[in-house]
Order: C-alpha cells, then structure tokens, then sequence
C-alpha cells in the first residue's frame, strides 16, 4: 500500500473505454431488470449480479481498477495485522465506558442542582 503517491495521472483511451463498458453493463442490466418486470425476481437479480460481476471484470482490467484491486489486497493484509481484543477485554472495556458514563452522569446532575440552587438563591 503506497499511500505517498500524490502524482496525478491520466486515464489512457482503452482504460476510459472498458470504464465506459462497464458502466454501460451496470445500465443496461439495470434498464433489463425493470423492462422484465414480469419475470421472476430471483431470475432478474441473478442477472443483475452477473452484470455486476461482469462489469467489475472489465473494470479491473484497466490501471484505475488494477490500483484498487492492490489498494484492495493491500487492506486486506494490514486487516491481518490487527490484533484484536479478546472477549474478556472487550467486556471490561465495555463495563468501564459504562461506568463512566454513569459516573459522569451523575456529576453533572450534582452540577445542575448546584447550579440550580445558586440561580435560585440569586434570583429570590
């Protein structure tokens, strides 16, 4: 994952055509899936998906979609890294947060009444 790369780059004439390819699978699965409304449901998103999946084919056979697909596995291996917490830690996270919340609660409840009095006590 190069995330220093700030260079701006320009979208070569194939690339913009399977882009435009793809995008017009989507539409036109789309447009279908209304214009057969009469089928069945399940037929019509099976159809949908493979749209989908054929226009995400196409999309990544261009450089935009070959950058998103390492931006993708590149996640995918820091996500990996990631030492999660185990139950135990997360239910006395959990209980503090809790805790300190009532806590805190009830301070500024204290802090009202206090507030409270004084207006009163102020104002007669």
């Amino acid at each position: 994952m190069n995330l220093t790369k700030s260079e701006t780059q320009t979208i070569s004439r194939t690339d913009t055509f399977k882009l435009l390819g793809a995008g017009a699978i989507v539409l036109i699965a789309l447009i279908a899936f209304y214009v057969f409304a009469n089928h069945s449901v399940l037929a019509r998103v099976i159809g949908l998906l493979a749209a989908a999946g054929a226009a995400v084919a196409v999309a990544l056979q261009t450089a935009p979609g070959a950058e998103t697909l390492e931006f993708l596995q590149g996640s995918r291996s820091e996500l990996r890294k990631v030492v999660w917490p185990t139950r135990a830690e997360t239910t006395q996270t959990t209980l503090i947060v809790i805790a300190m919340v009532v806590v805190m609660g009830l301070l500024l409840w204290l802090l009202d009444v206090v507030l409270f009095w004084l207006v009163r006590l102020v104002t007669g």
